[in-house]
């Protein structure tokens, strides 16, 4: 939502400000749809270039998150630590053949089935399942900080995907002000090619040459990096579910007391998703 607001924030201000003191809006609005064809065309076919088909499609997908925020609210963060404590209880008091058809079998298990929320989100649910289908088949021969390089193996495979679109839009945001200028370059080209032409005429194909340029700077850090600097912030807000379900395991294999493993999964939560000890404390009690 405030990514929205932001924009149109941005457009109010340069255009209405150029309006303002006096500047003539329509050569600049009659102007915009070549330049933007050329520039964005461009654009497109650099990523396009430069990104698989899979690449592209998470490129697309970005934008979502860039408007709508991050995945996981507050209350997936108190299921994913609930959910991990329940199973590591289980595996503590109930033995690996109890946990079992738990983890290789998510979908048809009761308790994964409390959290609908948490079961879609199929990263997060391989990464605790096949953490705990390792643990359950060595028999409790893992050491701990073998498990715990698994898991940061595996986030840091699945935060590189994560993080692609994010790179892709800081590249093309930097690539945005040399595409205005080349915009800007084939205006000049055109002028020159009517240099006979009435100063009035020249005057009116210069300033349309200009804007490419205008467009390719306002792109790129009035629009495009902010919207990467979102997205990075979108995409780390994200991450913190993982590190959670990540400490739950660890700590509970160390042996630690629950509300210890509870509170070492929480603090490291973000102010915005962290809930109370208490409140966590209550939840794992209600389950």
């Amino acid at each position: 939502m405030y990514a929205g607001i932001g924009i149109a924030i941005l457009f109010v201000m340069v255009f209405g400000g150029f309006a303002i003191t006096g500047g003539a809006l329509g050569p600049v609005m009659e102007a915009i749809p070549h330049e933007l064809l050329i520039i964005l065309g461009a654009a497109a076919g650099a990523l396009v270039t430069g990104n698989s088909l899979h690449g592209l499609k998470a490129f697309g997908g970005s934008f979502a998150k860039i408007f709508k925020g991050p995945r996981h609210n507050r209350q997936d963060h108190i299921d994913a630590i609930a959910l991990t404590s329940r199973l590591m209880k289980m595996l503590r008091s109930e033995g690996a053949v109890a946990l079992e058809p738990h983890v290789t079998n998510p979908a048809a298990s009761a308790a994964f089935a409390e959290y609908p929320r948490l079961l879609a989100d199929t990263p997060l649910i391989a990464l605790i399942c096949d953490t705990l289908t390792l643990i359950v088949v060595s028999s409790g021969t893992l050491e701990v900080h073998a498990v715990e390089d698994v898991m940061d193996h595996a986030m840091k495979t699945h935060f590189h995907e994560m993080h692609e679109p994010q790179h892709a839009l800081s590249n093309l945001a930097d690539a945005l002000p040399a595409l205005g200028i080349v915009a800007a370059v084939l205006g000049v080209v055109k002028t020159m090619g009517s240099i006979d032409k009435p100063p009035a005429i020249l005057g009116a194909m210069i300033g349309s040459a200009l804007v490419g340029t205008f467009m390719g700077v306002l792109l790129a850090y009035g629009m495009v990096s902010p919207m990467a600097g979102r997205l990075k912030q979108v995409l780390e807000a994200d991450e913190q579910i993982f590190q959670a379900v990540k400490q739950v395991i660890i700590a509970s294999l160390h042996g630690w007391p629950q509300p210890l493993v509870v509170e070492s999964a929480r603090s490291g939560l973000g102010h915005e998703v962290r809930p109370g000890l208490s409140e966590l404390l209550d939840a794992l009690r209600g389950r």
